[in-house]
């Protein structure tokens, strides 16, 4: 990918995570701290801000550095869940990757933020959104960006029967059911918004 795509898909990502801010603040202050929105925005807005930089760089450190602004500027229990999710991607992926390549470091990237996290899909987190389209990956190439985009944005609509069992939603017991995962909504913007891109 050319620098300057490349750097229109960072924008694309960050813009799309910004604009639903206040979505994902209103579903934190249902369930969470209430800061997940602002929190998203903030390290997106900084990605944008060094999308020149990281453009520049080959696919492994740009996702890397990706990672890193996520981990010092979102805060939370989100930062260091996205920062290890782009930095296990920039360890695992080749400058030019396939296809399996893909596949191969998504799969290492949802097993790092389950270790980080200590969560496992069906706890109500972002990896009921990650592990979804992780399948999702390895079921072929036929629509793979609109099945992907799709399977994401289910997943998250499939967050809002769980009883929360991981985070501060956990606290709530029985209380958080009927209520979308903040951070599954937020991964499914990203992977939604670079779908669309893709597509385009």
């Amino acid at each position: 990918m050319e620098p300057q795509t490349f750097k229109a898909l960072l924008l694309a990502v960050a813009q799309t995570v910004i604009a639903h801010a206040d979505e994902l603040t209103a579903l934190d202050q249902a369930i969470g701290d209430g800061d997940h929105g602002l929190n998203m925005k903030r390290g997106f807005e900084h990605v944008a801000e060094l999308a020149d930089g990281i453009s520049q760089q080959p696919l492994p450190q740009a996702l890397t550095e990706i990672g890193k602004t996520l981990v010092m500027t979102v805060g939370g229990a989100s930062g260091p869940l996205y920062g290890t999710f782009f930095m296990t991607l920039g360890k695992e992926l080749p400058v030019a990757p396939t296809l399996i390549d893909i596949r191969n470091a998504f799969n290492a990237a949802v097993s790092a933020v389950e270790r980080r996290g200590k969560s496992s899909a069906g706890q109500k987190t972002l990896l009921d959104v990650l592990v979804p389209v992780q399948k999702e990956l390895a079921a072929g190439t036929g629509g793979l960006l609109d099945r992907v985009k799709s399977r994401a944005a289910s997943a998250a609509d499939a967050t809002i029967p769980m009883l929360a069992v991981r985070g501060r939603a956990s606290f709530l017991g029985e209380r958080s059911i009927g209520h979308m995962d903040p951070g599954a909504r937020s991964s499914a913007l990203v992977i939604s918004a670079l779908c669309d891109f893709l597509g385009d």
